[in-house]
C-alpha cells in the first residue's frame, strides 16, 4: 500500500476545502446502510447467496466514512486510484496495518465481483461484517 502523501504527490488526491455539508451527508448515508446491512443480516442471514451483496454494502458503508473524514479534511480522491487512496487515507487517521491491509483486500475482492464476476462466500462475508462491526463505530467518531 502506497503512503496517502503518495496520491496528493500524483494527484489522485486533491487538496480543497473542507466541504463539511458533504461529509455529514456521507456520515448520515453511511450510519443509514450500517442500519438497514443489520435488518439484512437479522432478515436473511449470511450466506454464500447472500454474501456479494453483504460484501458490497460494508465497502460502501466503510468507503462513505472515509471519504467524508477526507471531506472534513479538505481533501477529495477522484479517478484511477481514488478509492485505492481512500484505503490509504486509513494511515493518516491511525488505524493498524492489519486494519488498512483487510480493507484494502476488500477493495480489490470488491472490484473482483463490480468487474470481473467473482463471487465471494459466507466465510469471507462473515469476517467482513465482524470487522465492520469492530471499524465502524472508530471511523465515525
Amino acid at each position: 500500500m502506497k503512503e496517502f502523501k503518495r496520491f496528493i504527490e500524483n494527484g489522485t488526491v486533491k487538496e480543497q476545502s473542507p466541504d463539511k455539508s458533504r461529509a455529514e451527508f456521507l456520515k448520515d448515508e453511511s450510519e443509514k446502510s450500517y442500519n438497514f446491512l443489520q435488518k439484512k443480516i437479522k432478515a436473511f442471514g449470511i450466506s454464500n447467496e447472500t454474501a456479494n451483496d453483504i460484501i458490497k454494502s460494508c465497502y460502501d458503508i466503510i468507503m462513505e466514512l472515509i471519504r467524508a473524514k477526507m471531506f472534513l479534511k479538505g481533501y477529495n480522491a477522484s479517478g484511477q486510484g481514488a478509492h485505492e487512496a481512500e484505503v490509504a487515507y486509513l494511515q493518516i487517521l491511525g488505524f493498524k496495518e492489519k486494519d488498512i491491509q483487510f480493507t484494502d483486500q476488500l477493495r480489490y475482492f470488491r472490484n473482483g465481483m463490480l468487474y470481473y464476476g467473482t463471487s465471494l462466500d459466507e466465510e469471507y462475508a462473515t469476517k467482513v461484517v465482524e470487522f465492520v462491526n469492530i471499524i465502524y463505530s472508530r471511523l465515525q467518531k
